[in-house]
């Protein structure tokens, strides 16, 4: 037996993996074929192989994988004809698109479904969880207005290069529309390739992908002035420094705006939380979806520090609130919630240029994309982001609280300084 053929069999899987695993990754058979499950929970099998006609190495998308979609012996069977094809000089995706391309033209096969049609009808059945109508008008305007060049295109032929002709004439003068139109591509392939209307990558990936194609921009503000975009954000880097001098400062304020800086939370999340809301026996904060962007509970693991702070907050507390009705981080007056001007002046008072109270969120994320080996949908949890569509949700049951508190601790120590 050979070495090859060895590891083959060693690395074979089965079909009750197949059926069972659940972390985002490429999963080998041996071969070349391999399952690959996304980031949102989408399953699919994978052939690779080197084009006999180009000499170079190709992925060939082979279905859809799991209970009720390609077995692993289908997969198999489909890999060992495509292998056959380019032992005998035949590039098995030309064989296939001539193939497609025929039964078209005879009528027996219906035309791909293109980038518009898919996304028109992931976002008639998606865009219901925005409960803002202006929310849901701007994801269709992005969809339809600045990634038009992709809309007559078919899922299966659009690649990198085309997003980023999309994006590239808007990167630096729209940058942030030009951000969330990427966004939202990412998410409709995303959709496509879970629901199995695309097979191979996703074009518009960011992480690892279209960040390394396309510059960073410094956000300026509506007059052009660099450095004061929306939401200004703080550089991650200098948050070991900011956040010792953010402690020195005495008042409520100042303490919701940390805390709100170690939960990674909206500043609305944090001046609306009350006692009823906090476990600190468990370490945990649960928003309830009413008050919430996205109408969901979110769970909010707490950090050492976060706890720390609570106990501090308190001291505030009437004794007479046994249902939890009071707010942790109240106003000046009795009963009343700051507002998030009341944050902002905190930072005008330590004359902090160049950043918000919202923009710390985005230094969080850009800091756990740099330096954490943290998954994607661990991070879009921490930020209380939707993770995806109805396909996603069926995927995944958790919300990765367990995993997401070792990263809001690690958040917390990097703050402290331990780089």
């Amino acid at each position: 037996m050979s070495a090859n053929t060895r590891s083959r069999s060693k690395d074979r899987l089965s079909a009750r993996k197949v059926e069972t695993a659940t972390e985002p990754g490429y999963y080998f058979d041996g071969g070349g074929l391999l399952l690959h499950i996304s980031k949102n929970g989408g399953k699919r099998w994978l052939l690779r192989f080197v084009s006999p006609l180009t000499g170079k190495r190709r992925e060939m998308g082979l279905g859809p994988a799991g209970k009720g979609a390609v077995s692993l012996a289908d997969a198999r069977s489909k890999a060992d004809d495509a292998r056959r094809l380019a032992r005998d000089g035949t590039d098995p995706i030309e064989r296939r698109n001539a193939e497609a391309e025929r039964l078209r033209a005879e009528g027996l096969q219906k035309k791909p479904q293109t980038f518009g049609e898919f996304s028109d009808d992931w976002m008639r059945d998606n865009l219901k969880q925005f409960s803002n109508p202006k929310h849901r008008a701007q994801w269709r305007m992005t969809l339809t207005k600045y990634a038009a060049p992709l809309r007559p295109m078919a899922l299966e032929d659009i690649q990198t290069p085309d997003v980023v002709a999309v994006l590239r004439p808007i990167w630096e003068g729209k940058h942030e529309t030009a951000k969330r139109t990427q966004g939202r591509i990412e998410r409709v392939f995303d959709a496509a390739i879970a629901q199995g209307a695309r097979s191979g990558s996703n074009p518009a990936r960011w992480r690892g992908h279209l960040s390394m194609l396309l510059p960073k921009v410094q956000p300026t503000d509506r007059n052009g002035n660099l450095g004061v975009g929306h939401h200004a954000a703080m550089n991650w880097k200098d948050l070991p420094d900011f956040i010792p001098a953010l402690r020195q400062r005495a008042g409520v304020a100042a303490r919701a705006l940390e805390f709100a800086i170690l939960t990674a939370a909206r500043s609305g999340e944090v001046r609306g939380a009350t006692w009823a809301e906090i476990d600190l026996e468990v370490r945990r904060w649960i928003v309830p979806g009413w008050r919430m962007k996205a109408r969901q509970e979110h769970r909010v693991p707490l950090s050492a520090r976060a706890v720390e702070i609570l106990l501090e907050m308190e001291t505030y507390r009437p004794e007479n609130d046994e249902n939890g009705a009071t707010l942790v981080f109240p106003g000046a007056k009795p009963g009343t919630s700051m507002s998030d001007m009341t944050l902002s002046a905190v930072l005008k008072r330590m004359e902090i240029k160049g950043a918000t109270p919202h923009g710390f969120r985005s230094a969080f994320r850009d800091w756990a994309e740099d330096t954490e080996a943290a998954p994607y949908g661990a991070i879009k949890s921490a930020l209380a982001h939707t993770l995806g569509d109805k396909v996603d949700a069926a995927y995944r049951r958790g919300d990765g609280f367990e995993r997401r508190a070792v990263l809001m601790e690690h958040w917390a120590k990097f703050l402290e300084g331990e780089r």
